[in-house]
């Protein structure tokens, strides 16, 4: 095999696609309380380890080839990955990873605070063989949603070409469900220990999460043409629903904030998602500045519905995911002058099959991630204890705190492998005395 730009950029572009979850990592780090921050990065990446061992030996393959009655591939055709050496379709194999790595740790956001590492790390295994292999077989490898499925065939084909539906739906909507099998953290809506600690960290990673996504949204563009509407639609979009944000934040709070920025940042992105391919640049400032706007004003249903969705998953991908999603109905550019959403004349046909496929990923997502939270949460617990929740979670679950100043944590134990010892604070009077 001839490596071709095509497939170089392929392999760029899964670089980029992987980066973005160490930028999550940072991005949900810096939002939760000092005492979580080591636990919350540590959620994304344990996901890189499982959904890596995961995708190589059974993962890529339920996502292609013969179907299962059209719900997933067979788990055993590419077992280990074995008959794709020596072939491109190891290339596609591995840019397909990075997708499935970040969308089991985007959930990972809700549930900051209060659980249990080795619980979460049971789930993610388990969630993205059970929903994400199957949705991405559904969307993109043959499934019922494709043209050559059952509902596609029916109702016409979706479009999702970089994972509205499979990404930011399906984790949207697992966020949900998980917010509420472990229900509200100590405190919530009240304390402002909650408050994000460290909001140039969130920044960082809204940063690389925006580089990143270039990979996200281009991975797979077939031509140079679609490559640079894909890369303008991926600046465009999110810099609208920054401004939204920013100005939904101005006119309800009175000032806009850092914390708004990033977050609309990332709202943009997730509603671009699906339709980076098939809308104009017009039409991707339009999503853009309507998804950070209601994004900015969803994050307020977790304190009106009694949920706690702790860094706002819900708010943004799973509300942005079916905003973008949705939006192709409507503002789909016609292709060779035929189809195209309402606003091109091209009639509802696209609108209804966009969302009969948010019907079937919020489903999927819906019932799986709550048959498989309930029995992790009724067998081995998946919330840590009161105190430990109270004393945070970095030392219960890692014996590690995530800032050392002068030698002296927030209380911790001394690490045999690192070396390095963590001492409880010392009293006041005594640090004044021997200062």
């Amino acid at each position: 095999m001839d490596l071709t730009a095509g497939h170089v950029w392929v392999m760029v572009s899964a670089a980029l696609v992987l980066l973005m979850t160490p930028g999550l990592a940072f991005f949900y780090g810096g939002m939760t309380r000092a005492k979580a921050a080591l636990n919350m990065m540590m959620m994304s990446f344990i996901a890189v380890g499982l959904v890596g061992i995961v995708w190589v030996l059974w993962g890529y393959s339920m996502t292609g080839g013969d179907g299962v009655a059209q719900l997933f591939g067979n788990p055993f055709a590419s077992f280990g990955l074995e008959g794709l050496i020596g072939t491109e379709d190891m290339i596609g194999a591995g840019y397909g990873v990075t997708f499935a790595i970040i969308t089991v740790a985007l959930i990972s956001g809700a549930i900051a605070d209060r659980a249990k590492f080795g619980a979460w790390s049971l789930f993610v295994p388990i969630w993205v063989t059970a929903v994400y292999c199957p949705l991405a077989f559904m969307v993109w490898g043959g499934g019922l949603l494709s043209a050559e499925g059952a509902i596609g065939s029916t109702v016409g084909e979706a479009i999702d070409f970089a994972g509205g539906t499979v990404v930011h739906i399906s984790a949207g909507v697992a966020a949900l469900v998980l917010a509420i099998i472990l229900g509200k953290r100590q405190g919530f809506g009240k304390d402002p220990a909650h408050r994000p600690h460290n909001v140039p960290l969130v920044m960082l990673g809204a940063a690389l999460l925006w580089f990143g996504w270039f990979g996200f949204n281009g991975g797979a563009a077939g031509t140079a043409e679609e490559a640079g509407l894909i890369w303008v639609n991926t600046m465009a979009a999110p810099a609208a629903a920054m401004v939204g944000w920013l100005v939904t934040e101005r006119f309800r709070d009175g000032r806009p904030t850092s914390l708004g920025a990033a977050s609309g940042i990332v709202a943009g992105l997730v509603a671009i998602t699906p339709a980076c391919a098939s809308v104009s640049p017009i039409g991707a400032v339009g999503l853009g500045l309507v998804s950070g706007a209601v994004c900015a004003l969803a994050v307020g249903l977790k304190y009106k519905l009694g949920f706690d969705d702790s860094l706002d998953v819900v708010a943004v991908h799973l509300v942005a995911g079916t905003l973008g999603t949705l939006a192709i109905g409507f503002i789909a550019l016609p292709i060779d002058g035929e189809g195209g959403g309402i606003f091109y004349g091209g009639g509802t046909a696209q609108l209804v099959a966009q969302i009969v496929s948010v019907l079937v990923a919020i489903t999927l997502s819906a019932v799986m991630t709550a048959l498989i939270g309930l029995a992790i949460h009724k067998t081995i617990g998946f919330r840590v204890t009161p105190d430990n929740e109270v004393s945070g979670v970095d030392l219960s679950e890692h014996a590690e705190t995530a800032y050392e100043f002068g030698g002296l944590g927030v209380g911790g134990q001394f690490h045999p492998f690192h070396g390095t010892s963590q001492v409880p604070v010392a009293d006041p009077a005594q640090q004044k005395v021997n200062s």
